[in-house]
């Protein structure tokens, strides 16, 4: 019996009622597809059952080339389905163009990512409606992006499409559209000057720069409707591209950024220290008793548990499992559930501190007022700068992903820019000492690294009270902490301001060996200048109530942190 679109809807419904066991990701991707089902026509969104199925009932043509099934007709499976209707299923009613743009698929080998990609990249490259398509299977090196290359020309060759498409040993044409699909390595002198309609980027963990992911994503903008498509498995670096577009994506489907172009799954273990428990593997594993068999898991996590290099290969590559890293510190869930911020007038009444973070002059500065209502409950209240020029300069370094949440929070008046290539200080100044009419701040907190000279004018010109808080294990360790327990306990008033989120969601910790704490990022474009003023000044709240009392004995990293 063939697959109807309602497969992959009754997917999202049997992981949101517990009835598949899947990882967080999963559930959030799922929830986030019922949310829309039955709310997003009020923001323009709709759902063109005809055109899923059309893509569904596409697979139909195209037989396995390889292994057991052999000849078979592909038959997708429930979670392939889901993913299918989410990129082909969604459109805005204003133009009739699909939603989703960019898309990260992120599951364990052996659940047969290139058996499921190859026919999107050959429905894209005819059956698509856009003349000229240019599809490209995309990786690091030609052997790699030939994988899934060479599955839909031999998908072409062996089936029915061979009557519409050319399957050439190098591209798949289509050549009264003048469309083709044709394979793309990072090493190729050809890489630059693509009009791109669909990009399947294949083990994106693997690329050691990101100039692939650039130059196709950079691509993309000429064409109506683009699809840029990651499929990959966990990796090692947490500061390459592959980490940060799956952070991007996190950060989607947490709420904490508001993106209707992206689209992502993520199937690992909620816990990892359970990878030795075949209970949890179909998380990671959502093809596990079909390409993936519990008897090939069972003896290669026999084989882990007594070789560590080999425990290192079976997480990553079998569970999804990344390698060495940091997590994040603050609980976004919880964070998003604290209470809201007081009325101006309330706040005006409490006692308060500021925090003062200028991490860069040509990057994002960060002012926190924190006050305090009595019973350890604090309220803070958040402000943001950045150059004008940081937006849109190429020449800036920032991921095209952040300069976009740069633009779209200026636009939305979150983020207040300034003129010329550097910050604006007198604009910060003016705005510092307009707060502190209002509300009176005890001290401004600042770390002095790059603020002596606002500070100065500050306290000289404009008489406000200026401590220095060094950014050390010493001066911050229990501010942390304290924010980390208000938040848990839900004593932490804010007004769940965009890019404070999005900073909140960034903190990563390093700890020392007296379990001491400080701010830390996985990559220089996860900002967190909003935190680190936010626990600057609550270092000052707490020093208020509670002298030094000369705990922390561990010594001061020989670094400075910067937002």
């Amino acid at each position: 019996m063939s697959l109807t679109w309602r497969t992959g809807q009754q997917y999202a419904h049997d992981v949101n009622d517990g009835l598949i066991n899947a990882c967080h990701w999963t559930r959030k991707a799922c929830a986030r597809f019922i949310d829309d089902m039955a709310n997003g026509d009020k923001r323009g969104l709709v759902f063109d059952v005809g055109k899923t199925q059309e893509v569904i009932d596409f697979y139909n043509y195209l037989p396995h080339i390889k292994g057991e099934w052999v000849g078979q007709k592909i038959q997708p499976s429930p979670w392939q389905v889901f993913i299918l209707i989410n990129l082909f299923g969604w459109y805005w009613k204003k133009n009739n163009q699909r939603r989703f743009k960019y898309a990260y698929i992120e599951v364990s080998r052996k659940n047969g990512k290139s058996t499921f990609v190859a026919p999107i990249g050959l429905y894209m490259t005819q059956w698509d409606n856009e003349p000229g398509a240019e599809v490209y299977s995309a990786a690091t090196s030609r052997d790699q992006a030939r994988i899934v290359f060479d599955a839909a020309r031999d998908m072409t060759r062996q089936s029915s499409l061979r009557y519409h498409l050319q399957a050439f040993n190098h591209s798949v044409c289509h050549e009264a559209s003048a469309s083709s699909f044709k394979p793309l390595a990072s090493d190729s002198d050809t890489l630059e000057g693509k009009n791109t309609h669909c990009a399947i980027i294949d083990e994106l963990h693997a690329h050691k720069n990101r100039r692939v992911y650039d130059v196709l994503e950079l691509s993309c903008a000429a064409r109506r409707q683009p699809l840029l498509l990651v499929i990959t498995t966990a990796g090692s670096d947490r500061t390459g591209i592959c980490y940060e577009v799956r952070n991007y994506l996190t950060k989607v489907l947490e709420g904490v950024i508001d993106d209707d172009s992206c689209f992502g799954m993520i199937y690992t273990l909620d816990d990892p220290e359970q990878w030795k428990n075949p209970d949890v593997w179909i998380q990671a594993n959502p093809n596990l008793g079909i390409s993936v068999k519990l008897e090939d898991m069972q003896r290669l996590c026999q084989k882990a548990q007594q070789n560590p290099a080999a425990a290192s290969e079976f997480k990553r590559k079998r569970l999804d499992i990344w390698g060495a890293g940091e997590d994040v510190f603050f609980n976004m869930e919880l964070w998003s559930r604290c209470p809201a911020l007081a009325s101006e007038e309330q706040l005006s009444l409490m006692p308060c501190y500021f925090g003062l973070d200028l991490a860069s002059k040509l990057d994002i500065t960060a002012l926190v007022a924190l006050f305090c209502d009595g019973d350890r409950r604090y309220h803070i209240k958040v402000h943001f700068w950045l150059p004008e020029v940081q937006i849109d300069d190429q020449r800036s370094g920032k991921s095209h992903h952040v300069q976009q949440l740069y633009k779209a929070w200026a636009e939305q008046k979150l983020l207040t820019l300034t003129p010329g290539q550097i910050v604006d200080y007198d604009a910060i100044r003016q705005t510092i000492n307009d707060w502190a009419d209002r509300y009176h701040p005890l001290e401004i907190a600042y770390d002095p690294w790059g603020a002596t000279q606002l500070a100065t004018q500050l306290a000289e010109e404009d008489e406000r009270v200026m401590t220095e808080v060094g950014q050390t294990v010493k001066q911050l360790s229990d501010p942390m902490k304290e924010i980390q327990a208000l938040i848990i306990d839900g004593r932490l008033h804010h007004d769940r301001h965009p890019v404070m989120n999005w900073m909140m969601s960034n903190v990563t910790a390093r700890v020392d060996r007296n379990e001491n704490v400080f701010p830390n990022k996985d990559t220089p474009d996860n900002k967190i200048d909003g935190p680190v003023a936010l626990v600057t000044a609550m270092a000052r709240a707490m020093m208020k109530e509670a002298p030094d009392d000369g705990y922390h004995d561990s010594p001061i990293p020989d670094f400075v942190m910067t937002g």
